[in-house]
């Protein structure tokens, strides 16, 4: 049951990222959002040197961009369609279908792992194209940063869209903190140019470490001297994301279970009049 769970959702997920792609206004809201944002911030920045390195403003937000990338859709968008999908009552139903859940949630995965690879290809583009950013000297931390990374933040926000209590107050509730932390966890910004408390508490969260194992990628050892003990501590950066992808995966599975078993079609009818009301 769950490897066909598994199968259905891997289709479902697929499926689904086709839809948004073709859907144009969707596709204008993602380029806008993502590629044209960035783009402006790079002209706006310029290319000069990230003070005491040598390295430049647009490679180092490029290298922020793609870190971040993955921290909003997983810890931001997802939660946040997980939560609509609760509201509307997809998840009701699905939990009468042998498999449901497990399906929908590798769907859910499945498209927004799409919407990052596809997101992260854009921003290194434009990054090179428009910033002058230099390509990765080592693809191989790259791609494992990237994908511990985002195994690391992808479960956690399906245990925070339980949380939330409905779709209008989750872009609120989320939105603020993921803010704070970019602009504290060193992806914009050194964060050894923040207040030594500021730089515990930032690594404390996983956007800090993803970030350092990116940058790890990209930087030279110029670099190290704007980083926490003058080194990229690449052993940590694994030990800490995969302890937030461990986390994540013990908890999400409490988190749905516990939600789709409290919710009901009487829960979900009387939600429905105040939902339409606001």
């Amino acid at each position: 049951m769950n490897a066909r769970g598994l199968r259905v959702g891997l289709r479902r997920g697929w499926t689904e990222y086709l839809h948004l792609v073709r859907d144009r206004r969707e596709l204008i809201n993602n380029m806008v959002g993502t590629v044209g944002v960035f783009a402006l911030l790079i002209l706006w920045i310029g290319d000069g040197p990230v003070e005491g390195t040598g390295v430049s403003q647009s490679t180092f937000m490029t290298i922020g961009f793609l870190a971040f990338t993955v921290f909003s859709n997983g810890l931001m968008a997802l939660p946040m369609a997980l939560t609509t999908d609760r509201e509307d009552g997809t998840l009701l139903r699905l939990r009468t279908l042998p498999g449901g859940i497990t399906a929908y949630l590798t769907g859910r995965a499945v498209t927004f792992l799409c919407q990052i690879v596809v997101q992260g290809v854009l921003i290194l583009a434009t990054g090179v194209v428009v910033g002058d950013a230099g390509l990765p000297r080592d693809w191989l931390t790259l791609t494992w940063a990237l994908l511990l990374g985002t195994v690391a933040v992808v479960p956690l926000g399906v245990a925070i869209g339980c949380l939330l209590p409905n779709p209008k107050t989750a872009a609120g509730a989320v939105g603020l903190p993921m803010m704070i932390l970019m602009v504290t966890s060193g992806v914009m910004i050194p964060v050894t140019f923040m207040p030594e408390p500021v730089q515990w508490v930032s690594q404390a969260f996983p956007l800090y470490w993803q970030g350092l194992g990116l940058r790890a990628a990209f930087m030279p050892d110029s670099m190290l001297a704007a980083e926490i003990a003058g080194s990229w501590r690449l052993p940590w950066v694994a030990v800490a994301l995969g302890a937030w992808a461990v986390a994540g995966m013990l908890l999400a599975p409490v988190m749905v279970r516990r939600v789709t078993r409290r919710e009901s079609g009487s829960r979900l009818a009387d939600r429905r009049p105040a939902a339409q009301a606001s």
